[in-house]
């Protein structure tokens, strides 16, 4: 059941998730921020690479398309806890960080409630995705550069970018599930 390649590459995401926000928790300074920005980079790549060898190989499944936004969602929320704990309460990163979770829990409580029916993922989801994970990775590496002044600020920028695209896909996709909700859509 789901052992192949693809499938491998996701679930190796999903554990990298909480060993990423470990290592940058239980580490100081600049190595320990290396050390996750290297494993949060990696599983960052597998996103890309578990989808494209699925359907090269002909390997997709249900299992890989039910684990590979779990394993995003997961990167993304678990990096952004760890920022700000150790951050603390920086209104900078808090504030997109909610929106980020706000919208990643509702829609997965839609598309809960919707069962069976799929909605399929929109390029604007892909590169909401994409943003989070460049900001995310951004802002890991710029505690691994403390000499790179500029990082940390531009990663910050991309992550209000990617909590706006987050928060427009997520208005998007309860627009899309609307008539189901209302029952017209069966």
């Amino acid at each position: 059941m789901g052992r192949n390649l693809p499938n491998l590459l996701t679930w190796a995401r999903i554990l990298a998730a909480p060993a990423t926000g470990l290592v940058f928790l239980a580490g100081q300074g600049p190595a320990a921020h290396a050390v996750a920005f290297a494993l949060f980079t990696a599983a960052g790549l597998t996103d890309f690479l578990d989808g494209w060898l699925a359907r090269r190989l002909g390997q997709e499944s249900a299992l890989g398309r039910m684990l590979d936004p779990v394993a995003d969602k997961a990167m993304v929320t678990i990096a952004l806890a760890a920022l700000m704990a150790v951050r603390g309460p920086d209104p900078w990163l808090v504030l997109p960080a909610l929106a980020i979770f706000l919208r990643e829990v509702l829609v997965a409580g839609l598309r809960e409630h919707l069962g069976a029916v799929k909605l399929h993922v929109t390029r604007a989801a892909k590169w909401k995705t994409t943003a989070q994970l460049v900001a995310v990775g951004g802002l890991l590496l710029a505690g691994a550069l403390p000499g790179a002044a500029w990082l940390g600020p531009a990663a910050l920028a991309l992550l209000w970018l990617a909590a706006g695209l987050t928060v427009w896909t997520g208005f998007d996709y309860m627009w899309r599930a609307t008539p189901y909700l209302r029952g017209e859509g069966r």
